[in-house]
């Protein structure tokens, strides 16, 4: 995980992820993803599969959106040995994660194989 901050700090986009899969062929989406604060990430949905989260090092800030009028309905903090530490975003469900600390490094998995975001896919 040190490595993987180390990474994410020296990106312009202040993350890096590290792929958990067997292979390419996987069907199924496993990666540790080390964020740090003020990473730039779009408000976005996943329409085809649900998205687990684990903080395992620092403190994140889960948020849900409303699609209509674009606001933030729901925030929860992440944080390992806190009370909350996991949550699961339904599948179709607007949301962004963002660090709250320096370090931040969290399990992210989704069903399926990658797909790039579309248009439809990001809430601007």
């Amino acid at each position: 995980m040190d490595s993987l901050t180390e990474q994410a700090k020296a990106s312009p986009r202040l993350r890096m992820n590290y792929d958990l899969r067997n292979s390419e062929n996987d069907g199924s989406q496993r990666m540790l993803n080390a964020i740090e604060p003020g990473s730039d990430m779009p408000i976005h949905r996943h329409q085809r599969t649900s998205e687990t989260v684990v903080c395992l090092r620092g403190c994140l800030v889960e948020e849900f959106y409303d699609e209509l009028e674009r606001t933030c309905t729901e925030s929860i903090e992440l944080k390992p040995g806190g009370p909350n530490f996991a949550v699961n975003v339904p599948a179709g469900q607007w949301h962004r994660v963002w660090a709250k600390e320096s370090g931040t490094v969290l399990l992210e998995t989704k069903n399926g194989v990658w797909e790039p975001l579309g248009e439809e896919d990001l809430l601007v």
